[in-house]
């Protein structure tokens, strides 16, 4: 794993719970002061719904682990692990269609050790950004929705993950496009190929046009807008590869480029 995880890896801490990103993976960690045993890891985090906990044997430390997998919509599968160490520390990895279990133990071996540098956390309050190693200052009226996820009222949003391989970065853009596709409420009215340069990058983007008149939910009540587009992207970005998924409502403040502030500090379109 070594210093290159370093590169790819984000994360927030937020009242007790630290929040990481990398490879299109979603990290959290939290310490609770709880007995080491299963029927008191069960009975709090019961959230979790765990219906029983193993081991995993190539943890060379006492712990208990558990997996679940949920199908979203066929060929789509939300994967979710779940570590429990002594101390107690709870450790979950959440991903799509992929499920990396030498990654998690580790990364298990990293929170267990405290070796997490503190070069990788971010402010809860952000004036900028770190995108995939470049520094994007942004005001003050933005926030984090989640890690590597910032929303700029009216600005428009960037959801990014930092990925090793091209493959994983595209594989990331298609798996967040059919979970988002497959959220109740909006319908899709176009969508195709774009052509867009990303952070210096000559690529093809998906575009996707959702429909939201009429509908009475918390996301299109909150902006007031009625449609949102959104672009999917996968480009080399420096040392690594990054997939992105931007968005804007049509009530946004929208550039005669075509784009958003927030969006046209990453992305042209031709």
């Amino acid at each position: 794993m070594g210093q290159d995880l370093f590169t790819r890896l984000q994360a927030i801490s937020n009242n007790g719970t630290d929040f990481f990103n990398a490879d299109g993976i979603e990290i959290t960690t939290q310490q609770v002061n709880i007995s080491f045993a299963d029927n008191s890891i069960r009975k709090k985090f019961r959230q979790y719904d765990l219906k029983t906990l193993g081991t995993d044997s190539l943890l060379p430390f006492p712990n208990f682990y558990s997996t679940v997998s949920t199908e979203v919509v066929p060929g789509t599968t939300q994967i979710t692990s779940y570590y429990f160490i002594e101390g107690v520390t709870a450790i979950t990895f959440a991903s799509v269609n992929k499920k990396d279990q030498a990654f998690e133990r580790e990364f298990v071996k990293l929170i267990r050790d405290k070796a997490i540098p503190k070069s990788v956390y971010t402010p809860l309050q952000i004036d900028s950004i770190n995108f995939a190693g470049r520094k994007i200052p942004l005001g003050k009226s933005c926030y984090w929705m989640g890690v590597n996820n910032v929303q700029c009222p009216y600005y428009g949003q960037l959801n990014w993950s930092v990925h090793q391989t091209a493959d994983d970065a595209a594989q990331s853009v298609t798996n967040q496009k059919t979970m988002i596709k497959a959220k109740k409420g909006g319908k899709i009215v176009s969508e195709g190929p774009v052509e867009v340069t990303f952070e210096g990058a000559a690529v093809k983007a998906e575009k996707a046009v959702y429909d939201f008149k009429g509908v009475k939910g918390l996301l299109a009540g909150m902006s007031g807008g009625k449609t949102l587009t959104i672009y999917f992207v996968s480009a080399p970005v420096r040392e690594h590869y990054v997939s992105c998924v931007m968005s804007f409502w049509n009530n946004d403040a929208i550039n005669p480029s075509g784009l958003p502030p927030l969006l046209e500090q990453v992305m042209k379109l031709k």
